[in-house]
């Protein structure tokens, strides 16, 4: 049994090393695109069916969601694709880990002496540096939804306020706000999915085959609770970015 908080290099390209959770992410990244690709060229019907029926489902649900929170159908929809696509890319990140095989088959490397399995796949979101990307990704598209929103001024005037000491203040709890969203938002979901891996890998040396079933649903439950609590803290965040302050009073 071999627990390694980073992720292990598969292979090269030139000098550059595509670990095996940066894999698994390539992998979902490029399932929907493909399933994109797909559903873009059906022809699509009035009555939907099948993968339409399907899709459309879960779009609609998730912008009903969205609505709720945004209070505005027509703000959902802009923000659909931020918060839409990291709820899907996580969820499916987090539950591709569950799979069969992923964190169980690879190869056996000597290091420091001690041979150890390094795994072809692993979970995104198992690595700090895949949920840093996501977390990244987050914050920055929402400064761009806000400076779209309400210009470039209004937007760094949240931050940077010269009217009296008090707002100068304020304005750099801001920002250190924003750089501490950050750290907090990849920080929290990669703890949970990685302390998810070792909970499923104890239980399995301990106790293989029947005992590790509760804990892989309670596993896709937590991968659900987490993709959803991202995507909605961006989605407040992204809400509160494209309202100006005194529109908010």
């Amino acid at each position: 049994m071999e627990i390694s908080l980073v992720a292990e290099p598969v292979f090269h390209i030139g000098t550059f090393p595509v670990t095996n959770s940066l894999l698994v992410g390539f992998i979902v990244a490029l399932g929907l695109v493909l399933l994109a690709v797909i559903f873009r060229r059906r022809k699509l019907t009035a009555v939907p069916t099948g993968l339409q029926n399907f899709l459309e489902t879960i779009v609609d649900g998730i912008l009903e969601f969205m609505t709720s929170v945004t209070g505005d159908r027509g703000k959902a929809e802009k923000f659909f694709p931020l918060a839409g696509t990291i709820f899907i890319f996580v969820l499916l990140s987090n539950w591709f880990g569950l799979l069969p095989g992923v964190g169980s088959i690879g190869v056996a490397e000597v290091v420091y002496g001690k041979t150890i399995l390094v795994p072809f796949l692993r979970s995104a979101s198992a690595d700090l540096n895949g949920t840093l990307a996501i977390a990244l990704a987050s914050v920055v598209g929402t400064q761009i939804f806000g400076i779209a929103a309400i210009g470039f001024l209004k937007h760094a005037g949240k931050y940077l306020n010269f009217h009296n000491p008090i707002l100068f203040f304020v304005g750099l709890l801001e920002l250190v706000g924003e750089l501490a969203r950050v750290m907090s938002f990849s920080f929290r979901l990669f703890g949970n999915v990685f302390a998810g891996e070792v909970l499923l890998i104890v239980v399995s040396a301990l106790v293989p085959y029947i005992a590790p079933m509760p804990f892989i649903f309670l596993e896709i439950f937590v991968g659900l609770v987490q993709a959803l609590v991202f995507s909605l803290l961006t989605l407040v965040f992204l809400t509160i970015a494209t309202v100006d302050h005194a529109e908010q009073h």
